[in-house]
């Protein structure tokens, strides 16, 4: 059970912790020398569907609720993401505590909201026995029925995405917590002024996306399952809706003397991808890993098509590619503003593999195949330039910022 500490106490409703970092795991990892952490897993953004998908992580999450959460020093070596000597660790110190929470994963009904909010405050006073007026953290609008029930000395509402557009919610039910969420809040953080612009400016705060410069600055070694002989132009992340798919495939047969590279999950369909030879789907990676791969191939690619979710979003991975110094190549969307003359942008007539010859004019234009160094395969100055653009917005600048706001509030 939990023994009382002399820090304020944070209760923090977010996504599952230990999947892909979020901006909210990133800042409340930095949160916690000065406060006890509670981090509570998501109770969903929408209504399960019966496909394996969603089976799947319903299977998980029971499992972590038998579980009841082991504190992080007794988790096992997989799950507290340690990892082997010369490999970016996390340690246990490193991680909140962990509830995995019993809820009815319906947002929008009254009811099971009612029901939510007294089983999720009746799980946390368990876990929490000298629970102390403590600052209340939601970053998923469906937690907002927890709301007054803890005795919380305050209500800080984190907005990193557009839920009005992000795909794989339930919009209308989600809109509608997000309102009493809004109008409940002390403090709002958002990761973009295009959020800002749409809550009430007088508890409203611009929290941008850090990035992890000791992990993506320094040099990394060559992982071995990249492809070689050819130069590489790379994308990590969910391999979802939002990537455009029909111009990857049109761009990996207009260059057929470059590998395209993509790294994560594959969570839409990439049939359009399937029997093109220099298209390599390595699937997920570790997020420690993801610099070492980022480093060594020419390129960066951040593909989007255009929609409501691309124009609301603010990707982490730009800053990390950025930091990592490789040359940017994107499609266009609102959250380059301030960085576009760092970023390959298709022009008008022209398409992505004109963009990427382009980008490559960035590094050496000779011996640039047999070489494997990292800093003899990019131009120093503009490796600089990019690096330097970010050099001031580690997730530790980010968090100063956070705990001054957090103490004018506690």
């Amino acid at each position: 059970m939990t023994q009382h500490h002399s820090k304020p106490q944070l209760v923090v409703l977010g996504e599952d912790w230990g999947q892909h970092p979020s901006s909210t795991q990133h800042l409340i990892k930095r949160l916690l020398p000065d406060y006890q952490v509670l981090w509570v897993n998501s109770i969903g953004l929408r209504r399960p569907r019966f496909n394996l998908r969603d089976i799947t992580r319903i299977v998980r999450k029971l499992g972590a609720v038998v579980q009841r959460a082991a504190p992080a020093s007794q988790l096992a070596p997989s799950q507290s993401q340690s990892q082997s000597q010369g490999q970016h660790q996390v340690q246990a110190q490193q991680m909140p505590e962990i509830l995995p929470p019993l809820a009815l994963p319906l947002p929008g009904s009254r009811l099971a909201g009612k029901i939510n909010g007294h089983w999720l405050a009746a799980q946390i006073r368990r876990r929490l026995p000298k629970l102390d007026r403590p600052l209340l953290w939601i970053s998923l609008p469906s937690a907002v029925d927890l709301i007054g029930k803890l005795g919380e000395r305050a209500v800080i509402y984190y907005c990193g995405d557009d839920f009005s557009a992000l795909a794989g919610v339930d919009h209308q039910a989600i809109a509608r917590c997000e309102a009493r969420l809004v109008a409940q809040a002390d403090l709002i953080l958002v990761a973009s002024p295009a959020l800002a612009s749409r809550f009430p400016p007088h508890k409203t705060r611009l929290l941008s996306h850090g990035v992890d410069l000791d992990l993506f600055m320094p040099p990394q070694p060559r992982p071995a399952d990249l492809p070689s002989g050819r130069p590489i132009a790379g994308f990590y992340g969910s391999l979802s809706e939002w990537i455009d798919v029909p111009l990857l495939a049109d761009t990996a047969r207009a260059l057929p003397h470059w590998d395209l590279v993509l790294i994560g999950p594959k969570q839409t369909d990439l049939s359009a991808l399937e029997g093109i030879p220099n298209i390599h789907l390595l699937g997920p990676r570790p997020h420690h890993t993801l610099a070492a791969y980022a480093q060594h191939w020419q390129v960066s690619l951040l593909p989007f098509v255009d929609n409501a979710q691309i124009r609301a979003c603010n990707p982490l991975k730009l800053r990390e590619y950025l930091a990592v110094g490789r040359p940017i190549v994107s499609t266009d969307f609102p959250a380059l503003a301030g960085y576009r003359e760092l970023v390959h942008l298709p022009r008008a007539g022209d398409n992505l593999a004109h963009a990427i010859n382009q980008a490559a004019c960035d590094g050496p234009r000779q011996n640039w195949f047999q070489a494997n160094e990292w800093e003899a395969l990019t131009e120093q100055g503009g490796r600089q330039g990019r690096q330097q653009r970010v050099a001031g917005q580690s997730w530790d600048d980010k968090a100063a910022d956070l705990k001054s706001w957090l103490a004018a509030i506690y």
